[in-house]
């Protein structure tokens, strides 16, 4: 099987956040939109409670697009609204949760696993892109 590269996907041109948006139906499930060098930019639409966890070997990004996001630290919360950024750090326990429906962009190294070290149903396929 031929790997896809980065023009295959994404040929040359601008990538409209609402419309890629608007073809994601699923809670929990970023899909990708671009790559950046070893980096994924993904979108999810989030809504409830995710599960805890944490990401040994990377920082994961946060930019709420969307609604209200909280991420639940072991010390305590942090409140995302539409065009706030947070970035967890690399070994940090975290929970994100979105009472009504939000809207995120993530930056993540390719490969990184949506509920890192955790075993969960809500464990998203990598490298699907929209």
């Amino acid at each position: 099987m031929l790997k896809r590269t980065v023009l295959d996907m994404n040929p040359l041109h601008p990538v409209n956040v609402s419309e890629k948006l608007a073809l994601i139906n699923e809670h929990w499930t970023p899909k990708v939109i671009a790559e950046l060098n070893d980096y994924q930019i993904k979108l999810a639409r989030l809504s409830g409670e995710f599960v805890w966890h944490q990401h040994d070997e990377t920082d994961e990004m946060f930019y709420c697009v969307g609604g209200v996001l909280r991420i639940e630290l072991p010390d305590r919360t942090v409140t995302l609204h539409p065009g706030d950024v947070f970035v967890v750090p690399r070994g940090v326990q975290h929970r994100p949760v979105a009472d009504e429906e939000c809207q995120v962009m993530l930056i993540e190294p390719i490969g990184v696993i949506n509920t890192g070290d955790a075993e969960s149903d809500r464990t998203a396929p990598n490298d699907d892109w929209v």
